[in-house]
């Protein structure tokens, strides 16, 4: 069954396609969003641990289903291994209208300069796809501007010596330290760094019609329960419902992009909330579904000119996926140093990011998100009991006592790094599903090391009475930092789309999320998927309208 023809279609309502659907909406633009899983429910989804995206091997509070969204995993001798939501190689993006932006912990970080640089800063790394962006931050800073401002940020990046420039501050003051943050900051201020405070998608104050942050503890990997935490589903989506422009349709699963035999992408196929099949045609479409979800459409979209998928005549969809492998260090402390002032990480340090010896790029270090107590129970130093009564008082004992300095690591991309799609495993739809092959670039461990390093010297030196590093292996990165399996570039011949995320070879087909980011930064990468989404939906208005 056909639906009624509209301007534009975006598929997946998060932190890429919620900006686009907003941008277009306001300037007249008749839009269809669709979003695979339902709108967000805080009574739905309480701050329940053992249902919490925080605990992948537990499942996640916003989706996907496991059962009809399975992955395949292809390991180093080529056999398949069928993974579920609840698996750690899953690579996990919420499902949800918002998605990540629900249940995110809302860090707000600018790449720098150099991270759409990275090439021309460091030149070029033995097999690796490392190139510069197409764009510069001086392109992209507005876009990150009306991010901050719209959607809300918090933050004073004049405390942060290693920030980009910016035109305008932060709409917001920054949060203060918790006891950790203080305790920290006054060390790393002794060892010659400089601490600041994070800048967060959440409201210090109140904005825009809603509260301030009441500092719970349960943040991220949860909604947030007065609504301070600042995503998608709650401040552009509604304002692109409310122009009348826009329509949601959640619970729908798009299984193909249309494309005719004049490589025009002309709609797409789609099942409802029924488990209907349907059709729906637009003059445009803009795919923001995550790194992996994107290039899977991608991929499972052939047609005539493109039988190998849409965009896919030169093989780069799905290639040089990237996430982030998380590394730093862990101490024990013989006082209390938390205070379970939510949600726990508040202080950063950029000092290691960009321009050490011998390191290509780098990452922030800051103060870790409170676990709950499961978690915890997981999070030992080495050679530590898991299970007795040893077990159990490390639990009662150390909770308050654990501090952490942990960050991404800028990882190097990698050809080979890569999603596709597999031949016999298919979604409860009948769609072929996501398989993940290849490794992290092996230079990646090393840098790890280095982070790791420089983390626990600081926990060494604040009197931490044990400490240890923790960090990425080489397995394959992803996660819900993903990035890169659609890359931006002026070349067709090396890259997805061109500068605009407009799919090269056809002009009407725009991606708008972490697929289009050619090197992911030393940082959470939410702000920076926002402002791509501002500036691939300002080029469509001003291009199409």
């Amino acid at each position: 069954m056909a639906d009624k023809k509209t301007d534009v279609i975006i598929i997946g309502a998060g932190a890429g396609g919620g900006v686009v659907a907003k941008e277009l909406a306001t300037n007249g633009f008749s839009v269809v969003l669709f979003e695979r899983g339902d709108w967000p429910d805080y009574d739905k989804h309480i701050n329940d641990e053992l249902i919490s995206q925080r605990v992948q091997d537990l499942g996640s509070a916003f989706g996907p289903d496991w059962e009809k969204h399975p992955r395949v995993m292809i390991d180093e001798q080529g056999d398949r291994h069928q993974i579920h939501a609840g698996d750690g190689a899953y690579g996990h993006v919420a499902a949800c209208v918002g998605s990540g932006t629900v249940s995110y912990g809302a860090m707000a970080w600018r790449f720098m300069k150099e991270d759409f640089l990275l090439k021309s800063t460091y030149g070029m790394v033995e097999d690796s796809t490392l190139d510069d962006w197409p764009i510069t931050y001086d392109d992209l800073e507005p876009y990150y501007e009306k991010a901050e401002w719209e959607i809300g940020v918090a933050g004073d990046d004049y405390r942060n010596p290693f920030a980009p420039p910016r035109r305008k501050p932060h709409p917001m003051p920054p949060f203060e330290f918790n006891r950790e943050g203080t305790y920290l900051a006054d060390v790393c201020k002794r060892l010659g760094l400089h601490p600041f405070s994070i800048p967060m998608l959440r409201n210090s104050v109140p904005y825009n019609g809603r509260p301030a942050c009441i500092r719970n503890r349960t943040c991220c990997g949860y909604a947030c329960p007065v609504d301070a935490k600042n995503g998608t589903h709650n401040t552009v989506i509604p304002e692109a419902i409310r122009t009348g422009n826009c329509i949601v349709r959640t619970n729908c699963v798009v299984a193909e992009i249309l494309v005719n035999d004049q490589g025009k992408a002309t709609g797409v196929r789609y099942f409802d909330e029924k488990g209907k099949g349907r059709t729906q045609e637009a003059d445009i479409i803009v795919v923001s579904a995550s790194a992996t979800e994107t290039a899977r459409l991608l991929l499972n979209s052939k047609s005539k000119l493109f039988p190998d998928g849409a965009g896919n005549n030169n093989d780069w969809v799905g290639r040089n996926l990237q996430g982030h492998a998380y590394t730093g260090a862990s101490g024990l402390f013989d006082f209390d140093i938390l205070d379970l002032s939510g949600p726990g990480a508040c202080m950063a340090i950029c000092d290691y990011n960009h321009h050490n010896e011998g390191i290509i790029g780098g990452g922030l270090l800051a103060t870790e998100f409170y676990t709950l107590p499961y978690a915890f129970s997981q999070s030992r130093p080495p050679g530590e009991a898991r299970w007795g009564i040893n077990h159990k008082n490390y639990q009662r004992e150390n909770y308050y006592r654990l501090g952490r300095l942990v960050g991404p690591i800028q990882e190097i991309p990698h050809f080979e790094a890569r999603v596709t799609v597999d031949p016999v495993v298919k979604d409860h739809w009948g769609i072929p599903v996501v398989a993940f092959s290849g490794n992290r670039h092996p230079i990646d461990i090393k840098h790890c090391s280095f982070l790791a390093e420089k983390a626990e010297h600081i926990l060494k030196e604040a009197g931490a009475i044990r400490t240890w590093q923790h960090g990425g292996g080489y397995g394959l990165s992803g996660g819900q930092h993903q990035a890169g399996t659609c890359r931006m570039g002026n070349d067709p011949k090396t890259s997805v789309t061109n500068k605009y995320g407009q799919v090269h070879d056809i002009d009407n087909l725009f991606i708008a999320d972490g697929s289009l980011i050619v090197t992911n930064g030393g940082f959470n990468p939410a702000l920076t998927i926002m402002a791509l989404g501002y500036w691939v939906g300002d080029y469509i208005v001003k291009t199409y309208k």
